[in-house]
Parts: structure tokens; sequence; C-alpha cells
């Protein structure tokens, strides 16, 4: 039945999109399909012989796992009247026949242990019913079809250096440092959510473009729960760009406000929130023709609340860095196109004070925000869809768990890449990293190299509409890390991308 309605969605949208092709002739059908084949190994970094309730988000009694996933789309653009036109997105995504726990757990799983300090786990996400057969079940929503975009963009709207776009849209500004990827698995149907499709916000977005000046406002609903309730969260933003006609120049100054509210505590009969105030600037440009360096700085403000056991809100004072540099010297030298890289990117931290919910004075930890753009396979998802054995995750800390990778670090970058044949394309990093403020107060150990990671890709484009991609990556924990828990990760992704 499920493949059934997917078929039945599709006739509709094609049916409707010949319909309106016959009356504008400006309606186009595009998409895309891509198979993964995954392995992974210890992403916990925990030895068989010490493998306890699994950290990673499948609930797999077992360190390795193997597992295929698809992601289907479909899109159709419609120009309509002048300056009008239309988007939808269809997606489906999901591992292939996979029986799953109805144990819906949140990313990443809680423990036992943090489950039955804290009955009340529901309010996470968090459900403990099981049954099925064995304690599983199939997954009923693995042929869903759900929107990824949907919206409806009027360009000189009002007066002609406005464009406003309505609806389910990707918003991504600058490198998407803080605002890229709304990543989302809504229906649980994949195990590996860093790959999911759906990424787009709920969002109104106008655009006014005095070239080379362009100012962007934008409001989102992230997140709405139930219509009655306050505990939404939204985010405002504005930005503003400008383009300098040397040295391919560009600079950007913003302001990003997330409203958060979901941790329903109050105080005093009202609510602070988990509130994060951005204030930023990025730039690049080229000093000579085959160097780009470019630039980020932010500060956060605003409140910190992190779990509804806090007992009263925290004042919020965080920042972060990137820099990076790209050189293509002897890209035009060597048959292989090679091109050379370095970046660096700095996340302020919070120590582990022990007792989250009893900590007091100004909260220094970033928040990631919505950021788009990763750098490395395994490590930089921990805190965002993994765990470790080492640090697992505590219900009353926002961050889901000590090592979080976008708060409390130091990374650096070192990419290349080299072009052998037209069609093919070899590229690694390796990536170091570092925290600033102890994972563990207890702990003298927990401050210093949290680990390296080495990650190689390769592409090959078989025709222009067939390309086939493999992922290795390989995460060598560090000294933060104990001895029973410093196995390494392994992270193996092979796929193969049709598009239409």
């Amino acid at each position: 039945m499920k493949f059934l309605k997917v078929l039945c969605v599709l006739a509709l949208v094609l049916f409707f999109a010949g319909a309106a092709y016959a009356e504008t002739q400006s309606v186009k059908v595009s998409g895309d399909l891509t198979i993964r084949g995954l392995f992974r190994d210890r992403y916990d970094y925990l030895p068989k012989a010490q493998e306890i309730e699994p950290q990673i988000r499948t609930g797999v009694q077992s360190t390795t796992q193997d597992w295929f996933m698809s992601t289907t789309e479909i899109q159709v653009d419609a120009d309509l009247t002048d300056n009008v036109q239309t988007v939808i997105r269809l997606l489906n995504q999901r591992d292939w026949n996979v029986d799953s726990t109805k144990s819906v757990r949140t990313y990443p799983a809680y423990t036992e242990a943090a489950i039955n300090a804290h009955p009340d786990l529901n309010y996470y996400g968090t459900s403990l019913a099981m049954n099925g057969r064995g304690g599983y079940t199939q997954n009923a929503d693995e042929f869903d079809v759900g929107i990824e975009l949907a919206y409806v963009q009027l360009k000189d709207f009002i007066y002609s250096p406005l464009t406003l776009t309505i609806g389910r849209q990707n918003l991504w500004f600058g490198k998407g440092f803080i605002v890229g990827l709304n990543l989302q698995d809504p229906n649980l149907t994949i195990s590996a959510p860093e790959y999911t499709a759906q990424t787009a916000f709920d969002a109104v977005k106008a655009v006014l473009d005095y070239d080379p000046w362009t100012i962007t406002g934008v409001y989102s609903k992230v997140w709405e729960n139930e219509i009655q309730a306050i505990d939404d969260v939204d985010l405002y933003g504005v930005n503003v760009g400008y383009k300098f006609n040397t040295y391919k120049g560009e600079a950007e100054g913003y302001w990003f406000y997330k409203k958060d509210n979901e941790v329903d505590k109050f105080w005093d009969g009202r609510n602070p929130g988990n509130n994060v105030h951005n204030v930023g600037v990025r730039g690049s440009f080229d000093p000579l023709d085959v160097v780009t360096l470019a630039g980020e700085a932010v500060v956060q403000g605003g409140t910190y609340v992190g779990s509804r056991y806090q007992k009263a809100y925290r004042n919020r004072l965080a920042g972060a860095i990137d820099g990076s540099a790209e050189v293509r010297y002897w890209t035009d030298k060597f048959a292989w196109k090679p091109k050379l890289g370095a970046e660096y990117i700095f996340y302020s931290g919070n120590e582990n004070e022990g007792n989250p919910q009893e900590a007091t004075g100004t909260f220094t930890g970033f928040d990631g925000m919505y950021r788009g753009k990763f750098d490395s396979a395994i490590r930089e998802f921990v805190g965002k869809f993994y765990a470790t054995g080492r640090y697992p995750v505590d219900p009353t800390r926002l961050q889901s768990c000590a090592d979080a990778s976008w708060t409390n670090q130091h990374q650096i970058i070192f990419l290349g890449s080299v072009q052998p044949m037209e069609s093919v394309m070899l590229k690694a990093n390796y990536n170091l990293f570092w925290n600033q403020a102890k994972y563990d107060v207890a702990d003298a150990k927990s401050v210093g190299f949290v680990g390296q990671e080495i990650d190689l890709q390769a592409n090959w484009d078989y025709t222009e509409d067939v390309s086939f991609n493999l992922l290795a990556g390989w995460f060598v924990p560090g000294t933060v890390y104990d001895k029973k828990t410093n196995n390494t990760a392994t992270d193996l992704v092979g796929s193969v991308k049709v598009s239409f």
C-alpha cells in the first residue's frame, strides 16, 4: 500500500505538471535518486568486549553495522505570470526494508542509566514502548512521501529590487557557518541522519538587490509543536552583503536570533528561553589569482536554559572563528590539477560543571545553530546525531553530551584534491581536534587532544547524469578518552546518484 501511495502521488504530480505545461509552457520536472551502501564500526569508540547500551542512533546491539539507504526526490518548477515562480520538491528517504525498534529514541540515544534517573524523558521525545517480533516491528513510515520544498517566489514585488520568497525553502548564508542546513529526519527512517535531504526551513525571505549591495531579511518557524503552546523555536535574521569589483572580494555582516522556548521552564511566571543572538562578519578575497583567503567571526549573546532541571536562567556570551586559505598555484601547471587548502575553526566552550542544572554564572559554550558546512565524516556529528561511550548523553544538558563537536573545540583542517581524469576527482582532508575546557571537571585528562580524522573521497562522473562516489573515514580518539574508549571509528560509504 505504501508503494502504491508513492506511485499515486507521482502520477498526480506529473498529471498536474502536464496540465500546467499546456497552459503556461514553462513547467520543468526534475529529480534525482541516490543509493548509498554504508559500513560503520565502533562509532562509540568501544571495543567489542566493552560493548554496553549502544550510543549510536540505530540502536543496534553491535559496534558494527552495514546497510543500504535510498533518497528519492522529484521537483516541479513552474513559471506562472510575470515574475511569479513556484517550486515543489517531494522526498522519500529510507533505509532498505529495515525492521526498527519501537523505542523511538532521540539522537543521540539515551543510556539506560539516564532513562532511569529521569523517568520523564518522554518529554525529550523518547518512548520506551517495545512490541512486535521480539521487540522489533516493521517501519511503517519507510515509503512515506514528504515535502522537501514548497515555496512561491515573487520577483520585483511592490518595486523592482525586492524579491519575496514564502514557504518551505533552503536558507544558506555565507559558508553556512551559522545558517545553512536544518537537518531533519521526521519519521526516523534513516540511520545516518547526516545524509538527510530534509534540510529546508519554513520561512519568509525578502531580498533587496542593490547591486553591489544585497540586503536579506528572513523569518523562519523552526518548531511549532502545538499551536496553543509557547514552546516554539523561531529564527529571525538580517544579512547585508557587498561585492567588491577587485580581487573577487565580498563581505557580509549579519544578525541572526534564535528564540528557543522548547525547554518548558518558568521562573516567576516568565520563560526567558534558550535565546541566542548572533552578530557576525564574513569576508573573502583573492590577493592573487591562485589564492583565496576567507574569514568569519561571530559573537553570541542572550540567555541559556539547558534543561527543565536548571534552577535559573544564565546569561550567554560565546563566540566562534573560521579562517581558511585555498592555493591553486599548481592547478594549471600539472595535468592532475592539484589544489591545496587549510582551515582553522574555533568554538568557545563551557567547562563541564558536574551538575549542569546547579551551575550559575555566564554560559560560554557556543551554540551550533543551523550550520551547513561539515568538514569531517565522523567527528563533527558527535553530539548532534551520535554519542560516544566515554561521554554518553546527559538529559540535563542542551548540548546532548560533554564532547559535542560544535562547541568547546579547536579544529584544524588540511585538504587537497587532484583530478587524474576529466571525469574523476580525488579528495582528502586531515582533521585535528582539541578542546579548551574540561569535559569532566573531576578529570584533569579530559582537556587536550580530542582526536584526529582522515577522510578520503573518490568521485567518478560516469555520464553527465550518473556519478559514483566512495568515502572512507577514520577517527582516532585522542587523550581525552581513556584506554577503554579510544578505539578507531570507521565510516565507509559508497553511493550512486542519478539526476534527471
